[in-house]
């Protein structure tokens, strides 16, 4: 636990000092010393959610002037763990796997790199991120990936969001609408290669799924989930990310004993990026 707040305190202090100046349309915020980007979707009625989960639902409790003069606002929300931008934890696809509340925070705070197939999905929406394509990504950057990195996956998918139909190949809902699946996913020879030759400490897409839509096994979720790898989802705003040299904070909501929970992902970029 010591260790996991010093990290806290590394960031706090790095960033305290920070005055902002402006949030953008685009999810940034710009300071003097860095820029944050907003890697998260907002959470509403039109949050996309896999085809059998339970959507996103905001009950108003209570919203106006009371009769003692002051305004009051509050609401009830309901949700499944898996929808709009959000973690998988471990315990996910794996038996003995970490629970959300579980996971330690060097896992979800740190030092992260953008691997950029957003060309190679144009025509091909059913598109597996290759062990050739982070090869490619390595030999670009003059680099491996460094040990104990946030590895976050780029397709572009999510300028369709959240156009159900272009985002997840269908709009329609229920167990048979699985098969109608269309969007990008990391293969499962390429999550077992990064398990066996890279040590990250977790990975993101900006699609629904690490694995792709018409995935029957959901097998880099397996490879990655038994390794304590979590996964974050439907992340957003990667392009206006650099490759490499930003940090990232994904905290998702501490639920004990949850396979996932919501997430609020942002990236900590220096003003020369």
């Amino acid at each position: 636990m010591k260790t996991s707040y010093f990290i806290i305190l590394i960031f706090f202090f790095s960033f305290n000092a920070c005055d902002h100046k402006s949030i953008d349309s685009q999810g940034s915020t710009t300071s003097q010393e860095k820029k944050i980007i907003d890697l998260s979707h907002v959470y509403s009625d039109e949050t996309i959610y896999w085809v059998t989960a339970k959507e996103f639902k905001l009950d108003t409790v209570f919203k106006g002037q009371t009769d003692k003069g002051y305004y009051y606002a509050a609401n009830n929300f309901s949700t499944a763990e898996h929808g709009g931008t959000h973690i998988d934890a471990p315990i996910h696809f794996a038996k003995k796997g970490l629970t959300v509340d579980e996971i330690p925070l060097e896992k979800l705070i740190g030092p992260a790199i953008k691997i950029d197939v957003s060309l190679k999905v144009l025509d091909n929406s059913d598109y597996l991120i290759s062990i050739e394509d982070i090869l490619e990504w390595e030999k670009k950057e003059n680099t491996k990936i460094p040990n104990g990195s946030i590895v976050l996956l780029q397709t572009g998918f999510s300028k369709y969001y959240p156009n159900k139909v272009k985002y997840l190949g269908t709009d329609e809902r229920g167990e048979h609408a699985v098969q109608k699946l269309h969007f990008p996913g990391l293969s499962a020879e390429a999550a077992q290669w990064l398990v066996d030759n890279r040590q990250i400490n977790s990975i993101g897409i900006d699609t629904p799924s690490i694995d792709y839509g018409q995935s029957e096994f959901f097998k880099s979720h397996v490879i990655l989930l038994s390794k304590n790898i979590p996964a974050f989802e439907n992340l957003t705003n990667l392009e206006q990310l650099p490759n490499i040299g930003f940090k990232v904070i994904a905290l998702p909501m501490k639920i004990q004993g949850g396979s996932g929970a919501p997430l609020r992902i942002v990236a900590l970029l220096n003003d020369s990026q």
